[in-house]
């Protein structure tokens, strides 16, 4: 790069940084005297530190939502069980959050037909009602009853686990 399209780039940077910590929401007019009193409002309440509600406009809204409050709403049993039995398929993403584990393509021990998987788990209890597994291979969607066989085996599975630590 040459010094002209750094700085070029630096500076369109800057801009754009500008702009995004100088946005509002809401728009307010201001003659001179209300401008600076505001001005001198927002500064105090800066600097006391007040914990009033932002308007959800600052430059970390950027990341993602805050899931600094939400809790897990998955069964853990299910959840260890599904990674478990599907531990032969290539984890593609993975988010406890929502309780979904999606795969990529992959082939069972002994088997010749490519699998790809998705499992929601949708509630805190062991229950069948809080799996849902979605296979599907490269020429389309599995039968039921492989979709079925694999669940079963999940819930076996999580049993089991409970079962084990109940034992403790």
């Amino acid at each position: 790069m040459t010094f002209s399209t750094t700085m070029k780039s630096s500076c369109l940077l800057f801009f754009c940084l500008s702009l995004v910590g100088c946005g509002s929401s809401t728009s307010e007019n201001f003659t001179d005297g209300d401008q600076a009193s505001n001005l001198g409002s927002t500064s105090s309440r800066i600097a006391a530190g007040s914990e009033e509600e932002s308007d959800g406009t600052s430059i970390w809204d950027l990341f993602g939502p805050d899931r600094s409050d939400q809790t897990v709403a998955v069964n853990r049993y299910l959840w260890s069980a599904a990674l478990e039995v599907l531990e032969f398929l290539p984890i593609n993403t993975i988010d406890p959050f929502t309780g979904i584990i999606s795969t990529d393509y992959g082939t069972p021990p002994g088997g010749t037909t490519e699998y790809r998987a998705t499992v929601h788990i949708t509630d805190p209890a062991l229950e069948a009602r809080a799996l849902r597994v979605a296979l599907v291979t490269r020429r389309g969607p599995v039968t039921e009853n492989t979709t079925r066989a694999v669940e079963d085996a999940i819930l076996a599975r999580a049993r089991q686990m409970r079962i084990a630590d109940s034992r403790f």
